[in-house]
């Protein structure tokens, strides 16, 4: 579904990728792993079409989508591709209500107020409470759900459990092990390496904004130098 290849990118004058390859299958978990700084936030917005928003820029490589070329398309086109995001920071409209916030985005599909929901009850009970008075697991929630009614083929989440409750935290796993079985192609950024092993069917390693590892979790499992080298601070 996803490719993207030897992809360079740079904030003005500074560089920021140097070469990045990754690669989603249709029904795949891939994570993007790598201390901060490392690129993966700029992968993400690169792959969605935002880097123009924050001063930055593809300069090689290519990025395509079932084989349509995504570099140079708005942001708004990518999306409606069928690729929906999740973004660090949640970025909830903090004045809308929780649903206001789901229906702003929603297109048909089997993913519907009803079913996200059901996915999170929390939501429901919240349903008229503004972004801004939700805590921040429950902005979480909505940024999920949100994502989920644009019914994408393939979800990217940038840091899916960073800073939120343990019970929190186990919630969004249990989501993302759903999604999975249902065959929902994810990518996935997140610093919780014991739960990814578990959840992901392969892994992406950034250093320097460019891939220098691609494998399973079996295979990062028994390589305790790759994770100390390039994922230990």
């Amino acid at each position: 579904m996803l490719s993207v290849e030897a992809l360079a990118a740079a904030y003005g004058p500074a560089p920021a990728l140097a070469g990045v390859e990754l690669a989603v299958g249709a029904g795949e978990v891939v994570t993007l792993l790598g201390r901060n700084g490392m690129g993966k936030t700029t992968t993400v917005r690169a792959i969605m079409g935002l880097l123009p928003s924050v001063g930055g820029r593809v300069t090689g490589g290519r990025i395509a989508f079932d084989g349509t070329a995504l570099v140079g398309r708005p942001s708004h086109e990518i999306a409606r591709r069928g690729l929906g995001l999740v973004p660090e920071g949640r970025q909830v409209f903090p004045t809308l209500s929780v649903r206001e916030n789901l229906v702003a985005t929603q297109r048909p599909g089997f993913w519907d107020l009803g079913a996200v929901y059901a996915l999170f009850p929390r939501l429901r009970e919240r349903e008229g409470n503004s972004g801004r008075n939700l805590s921040g697991g429950e902005q979480q929630m909505l940024a999920i759900g949100r994502a989920l009614l644009t019914n994408p083929r393939l979800l990217i989440l940038d840091e899916a459990t960073e800073g939120l409750a343990p019970l929190i935290r186990a919630e969004i796993w249990a989501c993302l092990e759903r999604l999975k079985a249902e065959g929902q192609s994810i990518l996935l950024i997140d610093k919780n390496l014991s739960h990814v092993l578990r959840l992901a069917d392969r892994h992406v390693i950034l250093e320097k904004g460019r891939t220098v590892w691609t494998g399973s979790s079996a295979a990062l499992e028994a390589a305790p130098e790759l994770r100390e080298r390039f994922l230990h601070v």
